[in-house]
């Protein structure tokens, strides 16, 4: 399950999504987050799916590959959905049992927040899985830089965020690791009950910590071997700029945005 995980991984390619300035790609990926709850109807919905796969098929990975990023949060997705089908009301009465009573209107909203969750992780990981972490610090600090003004350290700010990003994958690995030696051991972590299952993570938990903070040693003082200083005066080998294809891919996230306001606006809501 925990190699399943796929959050902050990056996938090195030459895709045209991989080639993207980093900054479109930020931006485009939190107007996409907003604008995926604009639509109350399913042809708003459906148009967002196919943006989506649209920026599938540019970023060139396998469907396989981007799907696995949905398995460690399908247990989420279910509860979600079955949330939502027993009670949310409206339309035609499917199944009427006691107190349970599901209508075909819940049945339409918990698929559509389904989709829409979906949709939603999918779009987010494909801003690491097509962005490597420098790069990913580089466009995070221009895309702060104006808080410097307010004397903000936008640096040691994009550079936390990115190494928290980097260090999940790491983390994920270090856990299996350990959770398979402890079961080599003897540990049982799978039978019982909650509390127990509980109880079972502390033999996981405590290595786990100290692991991270070692990791977290180890990297302060091989930056600080390497005298490394962020922020005023840092320069970069590789610089950004803006190309005629980020413009094109900044303009469709517009055109997105039109499209699913015109359509909330004539055509009626599917949600209850």
């Amino acid at each position: 399950m925990l190699t399943d995980i796929t959050i902050g991984q990056f996938f090195p390619g030459s895709s045209p999504l991989h080639r993207m300035d980093p900054r479109v790609k930020l931006v485009v990926i939190f107007a996409y987050i907003v604008l995926i709850f604009i639509p109350h109807n399913w042809w708003g919905l459906l148009l967002c799916v196919a943006y989506l796969l649209a920026g599938v098929l540019l970023s060139g990975l396998p469907f396989r590959l981007i799907f696995r990023s949905i398995k460690p949060i399908l247990p989420l997705i279910v509860i979600t959905t079955l949330l939502n089908v027993f009670y949310i009301s409206g339309g035609q009465t499917l199944v009427q049992w006691q107190f349970i009573h599901i209508t075909t209107g819940g049945v339409g909203n918990a698929v559509f927040i389904a989709v829409r969750i979906v949709a939603l992780i999918i779009g987010s990981s494909l801003l690491t899985y097509t962005t490597s972490p420098t790069t990913l610090t580089d466009a995070l600090e221009r895309l702060m830089s104006p808080l410097n003004l307010l004397h903000v350290n936008v640096h040691e700010i994009s550079m936390m965020m990115t190494i928290a990003l980097r260090f999940i994958p790491t983390l994920i690995e270090e856990t299996d690791k350990i959770m398979s030696a402890q079961k080599t051991r003897g540990a049982d972590l799978e039978s019982g009950g909650l509390v127990q299952r509980v109880k079972a993570l502390v033999p996981v938990l405590i290595p786990l910590f100290v692991s991270a903070f070692r990791r977290a040693c180890d990297l302060a003082t091989a930056m600080e071997c390497r005298c490394y200083r962020g922020g005023e005066g840092r320069t970069r080998m590789k610089q950004l700029h803006m190309r005629r294809s980020d413009f094109v891919f900044l303009g469709s996230a517009v055109v997105l945005c039109a499209a699913l306001i015109t359509l909330n606006i004539l055509l009626p809501s599917s949600l209850i």
